[in-house]
């Protein structure tokens, strides 16, 4: 009953949120129906449809998310300098264009540029969104404000899997479905967003990125927390492996994305407040990084039928639910309150890089069963050190 009235009002804040807030966090809603009516398919598109070897689905798959998490910088400069609506509207435009390379590449060459410029897309107006809600929410909001902000975000996860299950075994349908749906979320912001003023836009491009990059305590942040991003990806590369390897269909994918999603939209908040109480910032961020590990080394035992790969998403999705509220919140504080966009960028930046290697190498990696299991369990773990040490010294 604690966490259900816990739940209740953590859910009443969302009226206390500005009106820009409650748009920014309403709009995730919408960016991931898009999103995962058409992404966790493409694996399974790319190997039974294409017949693509797998290290190739896993170059497609890094590569997709290096030039989304890898340009995440080019997307938070921009807002410095033209303010978050252009490079929202803009990011829109350029997933609606990827998703329609998509529905037609019949081709390496063609998939590549499609999953590139659905990257960029991202890469474009999600850190504009997310240093626009850090703005908006203040210190003493913003964790109870990216929690909402993912528990909405995780609402369209629910929805974009069970579409994508109707939909199941026709990915180019899902690809202009999806590219429709961006179409309207582009004329929704559109109208209702503000256009503001970039709060850099008189100082070179360059002054932002030396601050970024001379920040020592930040880089060594960003490089623990990109393990969290390594992992995760692997719910579109690993999870299909291993559902593939006990015979489940694509199916099964969706319906296991959908369980992702709803574990968010029931404990994201109970969680937030439960580890704030018990677990402080330190403690949240090194737990949910064991968890992730653990979600690995589970199925690195080999239980039998689907059994290792539920085990994974629920232990994956409580990790997930104890760092990221927090790493998000911790950002402002370690940039000092100033160049947000570029902040968020470069953490996203890191991740991308880490994922475009860690992808291309756990696609070659599972093809020799739980050995790749093993290696993607210590990742996460080695990120936990990494924070462990890191807040000891700088928080």
């Amino acid at each position: 009953m604690t966490a259900v009235r816990e739940r209740g009002r953590a859910l009443a804040r969302v009226g206390s949120l500005s009106p820009v807030a409650r748009l920014l966090v309403g709009s995730q809603l919408l960016f991931n129906v898009g999103f995962y009516l058409v992404v966790p398919y493409l694996a399974g598109h790319l190997a039974n449809d294409l017949g693509l070897a797998g290290w190739l689905v896993g170059l497609v798959l890094g590569l997709r998310t290096f030039s989304q998490q890898g340009l995440f910088v080019l997307g938070g400069t921009l807002t410095d300098r033209f303010g978050p609506k252009p490079v929202v509207l803009a990011g829109c435009a350029v997933r609606v264009a990827g998703f329609a390379v998509l529905a037609v590449a019949t081709s390496l060459p063609g998939v590549l540029g499609g999953v590139v410029l659905v990257g960029l897309a991202g890469a474009l107006f999600s850190p504009a969104v997310e240093s626009s809600l850090a703005r908006e929410a203040g210190p003493d909001g913003r964790t109870d404000a990216f929690s909402i902000f993912a528990v909405c975000g995780e609402v369209g996860a629910v929805a974009g899997p069970l579409l994508g299950v109707v939909l199941a075994g026709q990915f180019r349908v899902a690809c202009v479905a999806g590219a429709v749906l961006f179409i309207g979320i582009g004329l929704l912001h559109s109208r209702f967003l503000p256009r503001l003023p970039g709060e850099h836009r008189d100082e070179p491009v360059l002054d932002g990125w030396r601050e970024v990059l001379g920040n020592r305590v930040f880089l060594v942040f960003a490089a623990g927390y990109s393990a969290y991003l390594v992992s995760y990806n692997q719910l579109y590369l690993a999870l299909p492996a291993e559902l593939n390897r006990v015979g489940a269909d694509d199916r099964m994918l969706g319906l296991l994305f959908a369980l992702a999603s709803t574990l968010i939209i029931l404990g994201q908040l109970p969680v937030s407040a439960l580890s704030r109480r018990l677990l402080g910032r330190t403690g949240a961020l090194v737990g949910g990084f064991v968890l992730i590990g653990l979600a690995f080394a589970v199925v690195a035992l080999r239980p039998p039928g689907i059994t290792g790969a539920v085990a994974f998403v629920v232990l994956l999705v409580f990790g997930q639910m104890l760092v990221v509220p927090r790493a998000k919140e911790l950002v402002p504080v370690l940039a000092g309150e100033r160049r947000l966009g570029t902040y968020f960028g470069v953490l996203a930046s890191a991740g991308g890089v880490a994922v475009l290697v860690g992808s291309t190498a756990g696609g070659a990696l599972l093809e020799h069963g739980r050995v790749a299991w093993v290696v993607l369990a210590l990742l996460p773990l080695a990120g936990a050190c990494v924070l462990a040490a890191l807040a000891r010294r700088a928080w």
